[in-house]
């Protein structure tokens, strides 16, 4: 793709985001996002084959692009509780710099019949990933308990990140949701008992 028609590709996809996040994916039409990104509306169909397939370019393009600077957050710190806090951190300021891809990203992941399933399925492969290889580091350097089930810290992990979005989604973005990522690595690593 030539930078012209690169660049129409992004504005298009971001344009897309937009408008599924303010009308909601089915309410959405390829005119709205056409009239969004500034475009003809014969001009998407250059780009896309239809609504359906800007969703699942969206999330392969934006998965991408956000792993590539989880991974690169985590690998800039050297030991298990900074790496941890890097994850968080850098995935709670992904969301709070583009609540658009919040709203669309928590709207698709929630339901029962996704249309990007598949990049879905990706996506959360590869976050758990990165919170196996922390978790066991951690248990190498003693940090992290040794007699957990791996498959239950993930989740825990996961779900206490996606909790405190969806809050912070539903609270119109009122606080500073980065500010979230230091209590939640606290209470990771040291429960809520005394």
């Amino acid at each position: 793709m030539n930078t012209k028609a690169n660049d129409k590709y992004h504005r298009i996809l971001e344009a897309a985001v937009k408008v599924f996040s303010e009308q909601g994916f089915f309410q959405s039409t390829v005119s709205q996002i056409a009239k969004e990104a500034g475009v003809a509306d014969g001009t998407i169909y250059l780009y896309f084959k239809n609504k359906d397939d800007i969703l699942v370019h969206f999330f392969s393009f934006r998965t991408r692009q956000v792993f590539a600077r989880l991974r690169e957050e985590v690998e800039q710190a050297d030991n298990t509780i900074d790496k941890l806090r890097n994850l968080i951190r850098r995935h709670l300021e992904e969301f709070q710099n583009d609540r658009n891809m919040a709203v669309v990203y928590f709207t698709e992941t929630h339901k029962s019949h996704r249309l990007v399933e598949q990049q879905i399925k990706e996506m959360s492969k590869m976050y758990l990933d990165i919170i196996a290889e922390i978790v066991e580091q951690g248990q190498e350097e003693g940090i992290i308990r040794k007699n957990l089930y791996l498959g239950l810290v993930k989740r825990f992990i996961v779900g206490g990140v996606d909790e405190v979005i969806n809050t912070w989604l539903h609270s119109e973005g009122e606080y500073d949701l980065v500010s979230m990522a230091d209590p939640l690595v606290e209470l990771f690593l040291k429960g809520i008992g005394t």
